[in-house]
């Protein structure tokens, strides 16, 4: 018998629900604290059946400790999407009560039937790239928000304001040349200003070595990735981070709807038709559309074939969507042969 042990992961304790992976029926329920004895008391309670496979909700988020300290002691994991088991949960109760009992179950279920689950490595590199990558972002959104700052101390420094990007050297250039008057007032703002740009001066700092260790990092994996036009070292790591293994999507198609590059059919009898895609892995989507931007400004293929999509009578919109397909298509591609490729640890 193999049993799929559904797991349903919280900050102070771990629900579990164990099914016949064949048949589908509920074998065992099951509850542990979530720490160091409770997750060894569960590993022990699992051992009762020797062929498992083990389905943690939200392997990214409450779920990323239990699912990373069982792929390192060999065990098989897969990542639920919480929407996925919730969407099972409703489906197969027929209601929308739940407990952590019944979340558990619908955890084992949806992953049942389901080969394109994101299998849990232990210490992949595509982790390191995904944690610089997420470091980066959120160090880019805090300088966002400090220059933002900045922008609304200078307005009432500067009569109108600053127009324009601001940059640390160009704003310690502004701030030289002011003198305030209006009192106290006036002088705290000056001084704020002066401390929000030496909190820019930090993160810039901190963005420039990061981006240096995240092309050190990709350098090192040996992608191709960056072979295509548009693609630096900073959207590879986020791509490769984001995507995990590509060997769960089985066609360009299917990855195509998971990064969403693939419209939607919204079809109704004789009436055919297509609708955009908003669902997918929006942060790929992301990565992608700024690869697309980058070619449709280019004389390369990318800009070309857009191009050629606007003389064929779409929008650009519509001919940007076309690229970002190509280019999902071609990033598919480049991914298969990187999974394909002996590693350089290996070599």
């Amino acid at each position: 018998m193999k049993a799929l042990i559904g797991v349903d992961p919280h900050k102070g304790s771990v629900a579990v629900a164990v099914i016949d992976e064949a048949l589908g029926e509920l074998l065992e329920r099951a509850s542990f604290v979530q720490n160091r004895a409770g997750l060894r008391a569960l590993e022990s309670w699992a051992k009762r059946f020797p062929e498992r496979r083990w389905a943690v909700e939200n392997a990214g988020g409450l779920g990323r400790h239990l699912a990373g300290r069982l792929a390192a002691s060999g065990e098989s994991v897969v990542d639920v999407p919480p929407k996925l088991s919730a969407r099972v949960r409703v489906l197969s109760t027929g209601n929308a009560r739940k407990n952590d009992g019944v979340d558990a179950l619908a955890t084992a279920l949806a992953a049942s039937r389901n080969e394109r689950l994101a299998h849990v490595e232990p210490e992949a590199e595509k982790e390191v790239l995904r944690l610089l990558s997420e470091r980066r972002e959120d160090l880019v959104a805090e300088r966002t928000r400090a220059l933002n700052r900045l922008h609304g101390l200078l307005r009432d420094l500067v009569p109108g304001g600053i127009a324009g990007t601001l940059s640390a050297h160009r704003t310690a250039r502004i701030l030289r040349g002011i003198r305030p008057k209006g009192g106290a007032s006036a002088r705290l703002r000056r001084r704020l200003a002066s401390e929000v740009l030496r909190d820019i001066q930090t993160l810039d700092r901190k963005i420039t070595d990061l981006n240096e260790r995240i092309e050190a990092e990709v350098e090192a994996s040996g992608t191709t990735l960056t072979e295509i036009f548009g693609v630096g070292p900073i959207l590879a790591a986020r791509i490769i981070g984001t995507v995990g293994n590509v060997a769960r999507f089985p066609t360009r198609a299917h990855f195509a709807s998971y990064s969403g590059t693939a419209p939607v059919e919204a079809s109704s009898g004789d009436v055919m038709r297509h609708r955009l895609s908003l669902a997918g892995n929006r942060k790929l989507n992301y990565a992608l559309h700024m690869v697309a931007i980058c070619q449709a400004r280019s004389d390369a293929r990318g800009g070309s074939y857009y191009r050629k999509k606007i003389a064929e009578g779409k929008s650009r919109k519509e001919a940007l969507r076309c690229l970002k397909r190509r280019i999902s298509d071609a990033v598919f591609k480049s991914l298969i042969a990187d999974s394909r490729a002996p590693s350089r640890s290996a070599a």
